[in-house]
């Protein structure tokens, strides 16, 4: 492993001092995940360049900001030895060109360009603009500065206004729109400074999407995106549930479809570079069918789609299992971020229901709690409200003040561990869950699987697919590795933990060999880095026209 080296940044901050070169096989795209965040797709990057050491590989990230939480963002993981090249860019804090404004006509021919383009993020669907994929229209055509500060910009901005939505505060409207806009040009100028690369992969759309695929079009190099979970989707869930976007309209002023426009805009840019991506991936991957038929309903080409599940290192999990209990202890483990998404606090009202059925039963949520300190401090309010915690913990970043030991030893139901070792953990879990009210396919199921621990979980991304089976019959054959319940529905999860955690019926022994059997048939590591590395392997000589024609033959008229 390399260590990153920490210096010091004219005395202020310590920076990480990061692997760099010309050249990498595959260069990878992180939209706030490797390195600073662990578990997901962190662990996903991760994994495909330690199962895949031939390879040499670049990872490109972008963030928001280099904090989280008013803190600064650390590096979570010690570096392979194949990672040749690591570069990190901040969208919402850099500045472009840092000229002082000036007074600017701006070139009309541009901007009517810069007009199809606003068009073009408004409409639902429909083609990609010619000018989305020539870097020369933002680092030549319309500079970002002419975008920010030009007579014609300003006209541009105020025509569409009054247009499309004068009910709106102008100044709502106006820095909206150019927070859409101005990660495009940051990204744009990215692309200008990357190592020289073979292939180009991200696993999303988004602006980690948007930066391969435009890669892809300005070295015509091959783009794979493997989407983990539907980004934009995603991405809507978070627009239409979003408290920093709430101007709507008087009530009696509404029509029945009218909702926040600024929110609309949004949805339309993350669709739109969505589509941009699509038209450009020589593989459009996905974990599990579901999300492969969201992606064509999405706008993507069904030839183009493919299915390479998640895979685990079930040899080593398995080999923790002679560390379990039989029976073990009702311990119920949520391994996952504490944040929203994740839905926390069902969990907690799930322990408090189940506690009339299994009285001695404990919840222990495992995974970072620095992304959302806020909604942390209400998950624990909520366990202290419920009898379910005597005190709140306190942490250090994603590490507790207190031992695991003394974690484990304290009379609370709910226990916060932070980032811990899912190897020592899961041999003291009974069940694993998972509360999520959005998933793509977690590798913590997986994980759980290979450990002899049964999941219940919410019914999203490829949740029901893990736990039922469902790659073919054999799959199906091999029964339930523990049960799929509705969102938000705690009553539901507790019946459902009470059931599997009655070691007496035989329902928790049947779902741990079903977890066992599937995993070890289904989802090995080495069938996932199997998979990539036919893909790189075909790849990786060829211009991206040159990959296309041979994956998708053009029919003589």
């Amino acid at each position: 492993m390399q260590k990153f080296i920490l210096l010091y940044n004219s005395g202020k901050r310590k920076v990480p001092k990061f692997p760099k070169s010309s050249q990498v096989d595959i260069m990878l795209f992180s939209e706030g995940t490797y390195p600073y965040v662990k578990g997901g797709v962190s662990s996903w990057i991760l994994q495909l360049m330690k199962g895949l050491p031939d390879f040499t590989f670049g990872v490109c990230f972008v963030g928001a900001t280099p904090y989280l939480d008013g803190e600064p963002m650390k590096i979570s993981y010690e570096f392979p030895p194949n990672l040749k090249h690591l570069e990190v860019h901040y969208l919402f804090e850099t500045e472009i060109g840092g000229e002082k404004p000036k007074r600017r006509k701006g070139d009309k021919k541009a901007f009517e360009s810069v007009k199809e383009l606003y068009k073009s993020f408004q409409a639902n669907r429909g083609e990609i603009p010619e000018m989305l994929r020539d870097i020369n229209f933002y680092t030549k055509d319309v500079t970002f500065e002419d975008f920010l500060h030009s007579e014609r910009s300003w006209e541009f901005l105020t025509e569409t206004y009054s247009k499309n939505c004068p009910d709106i505060p102008f100044i709502d409207y106006f820095w909206t729109l150019r927070n859409i806009h101005k990660p495009i040009w940051i990204l744009a100028n990215i692309v200008q400074g990357l190592p020289k690369t073979k292939i180009y992969h991200s696993p999303s759309t988004g602006y980690a999407g948007f930066l391969g695929a435009l890669a892809s079009y300005t070295n015509n190099r091959p783009f794979f995106l493997t989407e983990h979970g539907i980004y934009t989707r995603e991405r809507k869930i978070d627009m239409l549930s979003a408290d920093w976007i709430e101007y709507r309209k008087p009530a009696l002023l509404q029509v029945p479809e009218d909702y926040n426009y600024i929110k609309k805009m949004w949805i339309n840019f993350f669709d739109k570079i969505g589509l941009f991506c699509y038209y450009r991936s020589n593989h459009i991957l996905s974990l599990f069918s579901g999300a492969q038929k969201i992606q064509i309903a999405f706008g993507a080409q069904e030839k183009r789609t493919r299915i390479i599940p998640n895979g685990v290192d079930v040899d080593t999990l398995m080999a923790t299992m002679k560390n379990r209990e039989d029976p073990p202890k009702p311990i119920i483990t949520l391994i996952g971020r504490v944040v929203p998404i994740k839905d926390i606090k069902t969990f907690i009202r799930a322990i408090k229901i189940v506690l009339e059925d299994v009285p001695d039963v404990e919840g222990w949520i495992v995974g970072a709690v620095d992304e959302d300190k806020e909604y942390l401090r209400e998950c624990q309010q909520m366990a202290l409200s419920l009898g379910l915690k005597k005190e709140i913990q306190h942490f250090d970043g994603n590490k507790s003040f207190l031992s695991a030991k003394e974690i484990e030893d304290s009379p609370d139901k709910i226990k916060f561990f932070g980032h811990s070792d899912i190897k020592t953990i899961l041999p003291k879990s009974a069940l694993q869950t998972l509360t999520s009210i959005s998933e793509g396919m977690p590798l913590v199921i997986l994980e759980g699987f290979a450990a002899g621990v049964p999941c219940v979980a919410t019914d999203v991304g490829s949740c029901r697919d893990l736990i039922e089976g469902s790659i073919d019959e054999e799959d199906i054959a091999i029964g339930h590795a523990g049960a799929i319940t509705g969102i938000a529905d705690p009553n539901r999860l507790a019946a459902e933990y009470a059931k599997l955690l009655d070691f007496s019926n035989g329902v928790w022994h049947e779902a741990q060999e079903a977890a066992l059997k599937r995993v070890q048939k289904y989802y090995r590591q080495e069938m996932f880095l199997s998979d990539y590395k036919k893909l790189y392997d075909e790849a990786l000589d060829l211009s991206w026209e040159r990959l296309d024609e041979k994956l998708y033959p053009r029919e003589e008229p």
